[in-house]
Order: structure tokens, then C-alpha cells, then sequence
């Protein structure tokens, strides 16, 4: 077994065994990102609690990239292969998106669910499409509340607001006001677009294999039938050399014998 196999089993093993602990800390970080914006009034412990329980999270799942690292061969193409997860760490604008995380759920539940490659871009949309929704509408909400001039005050706003855009319905009389609002705006027109995408490529396909196998049930009936009379001449040529009668096999009835005179 050579040097690089070794590695990326390993690398392989560390995926495998992070993958529940990191699922579990995704949905810890979902929970401590949207309780002081859900909730406002909060007690001033509150926001301290969920602002340690990110930075620890995030912690976790900077431990788990440098394990990764390490780990893998080929580091600059590990790098390469998983820019989304550099810029999550390096970047705190885009902190948020670690809740991408969770995306490994739904590997985990895929295997337990469709084989088909086509039950597993199902599973991805959906899955994709509330962790869009929900992190865009929290992320947009703590952003424009209280701005001047924005109509977007309570996480109910931001998720409705959320749900047209990603829907691609676009009401004109909500729009956000901040540049960080306009830019995960533009993240929810473009995941928006991504899913509406895959559903209709996914209808497709479902169209093309529903007439794809009307088809080939009707060949596979028409070479049976083809078959069938194949076998019936063979059948009818054989009784014919024989000299044999071919009516079903059976003999023709004698003729009456003229009367005695």
C-alpha cells in the first residue's frame, strides 16, 4: 500500500468519526446564532452564552480543517477542493455559513434512504433549500434590524422575505437597506435560481425515465410477440416436412365410406 493511500484512508477514518460530532456542533451553532435574534429581549447572558457556544464551535471546526490537512497528501489540492471552508474560517463575515455543516446530515440520512443518484439530488435540494432559507432570513434580519429606512424588524420578516426570494417571486415593497443585507441577498437570488434549477432537472429526468421505460415495455412486448410467431412457424415448417397434419396436431377426420350396394 503506497504512502498516498495510507494518508487519505486516514483522512478518510477522521471524516467518518467527525461526522455526527460536527453535524451535532452545526445544529448547536444554528441554535446559538438564532436565539438572540429571535429573541431580542433577551437577558444580556444570553447573547454572551451564544457568543462563546459560536466561538467554540468554530474552533471545532477549525481543528477539524487542520486535521484534515494534515492528514491528506496532497494538501494543496485539499486546499483547492475546500476554499468554501477556508474562507468560512478566515473570513467572520461569512462565519454564518458554517451552517453549510449540516449538509453532512444529509449524507448520513442519504444512505439509510434512496440509492439512486436521483433520491440523493432530492435530498440535497431540500435539505439546501431550508438551510437557505432559515440562514438567509436570521442572517438578513440581524442585519437590517433597527437600520434606518428598513422594513425587515423581526425574524418572521426575514424569513418571508427569504422564502420569495430564494422562490424567485421578488416583492418589491421589502428590500434591504445594508451592504451586508444586499450581499446575502444576492446569495438568496443565486441559491434561488440553483434551486429552482435542480427541480427542473430533476422533473425532467423523472419525464425522460417514465417514457423511457414506456418504451422499452413496449419493445420488450414486441419481442415477445415476434418471438412467439418465430416459434409457431418453426413449429408449423417442422410438421410440414414430417408430413403430418398441422391442424393443432390432431388427425382430420375420416371420410364416410360410399354405401354397399
Amino acid at each position: 500500500m503506497t504512502e498516498r493511500t495510507q494518508r487519505e484512508e486516514r483522512r478518510q477514518r477522521w471524516e467518518r468519526r467527525a461526522e455526527w460530532p460536527l453535524v451535532a456542533s452545526a445544529l448547536l451553532f444554528l441554535v446559538a446564532y438564532a436565539l438572540p435574534i429571535s429573541w431580542p429581549e433577551a437577558p444580556s447572558w444570553v447573547p454572551v452564552l451564544c457568543g462563546i457556544t459560536l466561538t467554540a464551535v468554530w474552533i471545532v471546526f477549525g481543528l477539524d480543517y487542520v486535521a484534515r490537512l494534515v492528514l491528506s497528501f496532497d494538501r494543496r489540492s485539499f486546499i483547492r477542493e475546500n476554499l468554501l471552508d477556508l474562507a468560512t474560517l478566515v473570513l467572520p463575515l461569512l462565519r454564518p455559513l458554517r451552517l453549510l455543516r449540516l449538509v453532512t446530515l444529509l449524507s448520513v440520512l442519504n444512505r439509510t434512504g434512496s440509492g439512486r443518484l436521483r433520491g440523493q439530488v432530492v435530498t440535497y435540494m431540500a435539505g439546501g433549500a431550508i438551510l437557505l432559507v432559515v440562514s438567509g432570513g436570521l442572517a438578513l434580519t440581524d442585519a437590517e434590524r433597527g437600520q434606518p429606512g428598513s422594513t425587515i424588524d423581526s425574524v418572521g420578516d426575514g424569513l418571508w422575505w427569504a422564502v420569495v426570494t430564494v422562490t424567485t417571486v421578488g416583492y418589491g415593497d421589502t428590500y434591504p437597506v445594508t451592504t451586508v443585507g444586499r450581499i446575502i441577498a444576492v446569495g438568496l437570488m443565486i441559491g434561488g435560481i440553483a434551486v429552482l434549477g435542480l427541480v427542473t432537472a430533476t422533473l425532467a429526468s423523472w419525464l425522460v425515465e417514465r417514457v423511457t421505460e414506456s418504451n422499452d415495455a413496449e419493445r420488450a412486448a414486441s419481442r415477445s410477440q415476434v418471438a412467439e410467431l418465430g416459434a409457431e412457424l418453426r413449429e408449423l415448417r417442422a410438421l410440414v416436412e414430417r408430413g403430418a397434419p398441422c391442424d393443432h396436431g390432431e388427425e382430420p377426420p375420416a371420410a364416410p365410406s360410399p354405401p354397399a350396394r
